[in-house]
């Protein structure tokens, strides 16, 4: 998803698992952030595989007048006596098991059933929990941008169980069937396939299938009176955008980079994994959800925004919409398909999406654009971490919504880069397709991304895990250099002057002289690097990281050599120099 700005919202308290941290080295690095790990739900003793969920709105789609949901659940234990689902506060009406009326306890978000006879390890069975009411949560009953009657799911990260019973963590995956009973005048989308509608006199049912497992923070429907835009080019998947009137026009443009977006990463990742693709302006409080075939943007998306904002040369819209619609779509793999094990590896799906939309703006708006978008995330993750220092995958917070944040999405995105500058272009795509293709429709952790990129470039990087994604902060480069007439030396000493450990990234220095340039590789081994080279000629200019592919904060100093060796100096502050990453220095800016 992607945040909006603007949202001030405390979430209702999460359901939790733990997930212990991995390996000794990782204990090492995050010592210090030791505190009360957060407890996640652990699906260990009943697992749901599917659900069937019937709704009927009433006229104005201010209330559910009746609702159904039939969970598919596997056992996971021997002698299985209760399943405990995750459920809010709307009126119960009856509960069974199989086809037998079954006692229930309803606590706070949690209803208890109890079954009549233990079930054994392996055996599935079907719980239906029927009900009615209006949802405090989740699913949204609200108004439409024209002031028309709008429902839409709005369920991220545990707010789906306030309208469907469930095991609310996003690695509880399952498929899911939608049976919509709507007034006539609505359309009706939803996660999968379009089955059939089924009209009366005053109604429609609309059903939907969603073959393949999701998360359940992305189950949704959307209901109102859309105008339903259909794309002429349908170049990967079906494609369709649900709108409400007043947007009809601009749909078209404002959605230019859904197509594109499909396809690049069709090609980069893997087949887009889902049966169609529909966007939907509704309901939501983030600047867009990721809904698994089911995209859900506020509906302000098409806005015109007050001040100036940079446009897309290529698609002649604002970079923001650009942004978010290319962010969305790449969840469909990182997120949807491809879902975190655990809210500490959130990362995975924020951290990517933000990446491969800057990739989809790189490969169309050019480098300089792909630049400009790196250095807004760089100085974005700068500013948090001045008020905020904690790891990427952080086991510590218990608010999940403080989990938005520049660590999970443009930290997460760097640690992608980086990693792309280290390995090379090969092995890092081949590396990506390794670990969705290992993970597909299925949950995935930080570890099993380590082990594709592992896999795919024959290293070892664990180090790199540890210090990036483990570990806080980022290097605080002091780079000096001197230079030696009598022995044509140049004398680079690099310090990395942050509190936290060293960071292990090879680092590109640009060295200027009178002969032309020569790029040169630092590999830090600790704290301190020192390197010699022979130049032809005295340098002219030394630049740290030039092409910015590192998450860095860098200080240049040129030493003057006050006798015959190296070692009687004094500092030149004339030639003192800073950046902050992308681009030039610092204080320029």
């Amino acid at each position: 998803m992607t945040t909006n700005e603007t949202r001030l919202v405390s979430p209702l308290a999460p359901t939790a698992i733990k997930r212990a941290l991995y390996g000794s080295l990782i204990i090492l690095v995050s010592f210090s952030w030791a505190a009360a790990t957060r407890t996640e739900r652990l699906i260990d003793s009943w697992k749901p595989v599917a659900y069937n969920v019937s709704l009927l709105f009433d006229d104005q789609l201010t209330r559910i007048i009746s609702a159904k949901t039939e969970i598919t659940i596997v056992s996971l234990k021997d002698n299985l006596s209760l399943i405990d689902l995750d459920f809010g506060e709307l009126p119960v009406d009856s509960v069974t098991v199989g086809k037998q009326t079954t006692p229930f306890e309803r606590l706070p978000g949690r209803l208890n059933v109890k079954l009549l006879k233990t079930v054994p390890r392996g055996a599935s069975f079907t719980v239906a929990v029927t009900y009615h009411g209006t949802p405090t949560d989740g699913l949204i009953l609200t108004a439409d941008k024209a002031g028309k009657p709008a429902a839409v799911g709005d369920n991220w990260p545990n707010r789906v169980h306030h309208w469907i019973p469930c095991l609310d963590h996003p690695s509880a995956k399952a498929t899911v069937h939608f049976s919509i009973t709507v007034p006539a005048r609505d359309l009706v989308v939803a996660n999968g396939r379009p089955d059939e509608v089924k009209n009366s006199l005053t109604t429609r049912t609309w059903n939907y299938t969603e073959t393949v497992p999701i998360p359940p923070y992305c189950m949704i429907i959307a209901v109102g009176e859309f105008a339903q835009i259909i794309p002429p080019q349908q170049q990967t998947t079906y494609l369709v955008y649900y709108v409400p009137q007043p947007d009809k026009e601009f749909a078209m443009q404002g959605f230019a980079a859904a197509n594109p977006s499909l396809k690049f990463f069709s090609e980069t990742i893997a087949p887009y994994p889902y049966e169609k693709l529909a966007l939907i302006i509704g309901a939501t409080r983030f600047g867009g959800m990721e809904n698994s075939s089911a995209i859900v943007f506020p509906s302000s998306l098409f806005d015109r925004r007050t001040g100036s904002e940079p446009m897309s040369s290529f698609f002649n819209i604002r970079e923001g919409l650009v942004d978010v619609v290319a962010h969305e779509i790449a969840h469909q793999w990182f997120g949807d398909s491809v879902t975190e094990s655990t809210w500490s590896d959130l990362w995975l799906s924020e951290g990517f999406a933000t990446y491969f939309a800057g990739l989809l703006i790189e490969r169309q708006d050019g480098e300089q654009a792909f630049q400009q978008y790196m250095k807004s995330a760089a100085q974005k993750y700068f500013s948090y971490e001045k008020n905020q220092r904690t790891p990427i995958h952080d086991p510590e917070t218990e608010d999940l919504f403080k989990l938005l944040n520049p660590n999970n999405y443009q930290k997460g995105a760097w640690v992608l880069h980086m990693l792309r500058a280290e390995l090379g272009d090969n092995d890092f795509f081949r590396g990506i397709r390794t670990y969705y293709g290992a993970h597909r429709n299925s949950t995935a952790n930080t570890e099993d991304l380590r082990a594709a990129f592992e896999k795919s470039s024959r290293r070892d990087l664990k180090e790199f895990f540890a210090r990036w994604i483990y570990g806080t902060g980022h290097p605080q480069y002091e780079l000096s250099w001197e230079w030696s007439n009598r022995t044509r030396n140049l004398r680079l000493i690099l310090r990395q002057v942050q509190a936290e450990p060293a960071f292990p990234n090879a680092l590109p220095i640009d060295i200027v002289t009178a002969n032309g340039k020569r790029r040169v590789v630092l590999k830090p081994t600790g704290k301190q690097t020192i390197q010699a080279f022979k130049l032809d000629s005295e340098p002219s200019d030394v630049t740290v990281d030039p092409e910015n592919v590192v998450l860095d904060e860098a200080r240049v100093t040129r030493t003057i050599v006050s006798s015959s060796r190296f070692g009687s100096r004094m500092s030149n502050s004339c030639c003192l120099s800073f950046r902050s990453l992308a681009s030039v220095t610092a204080n320029s800016n």
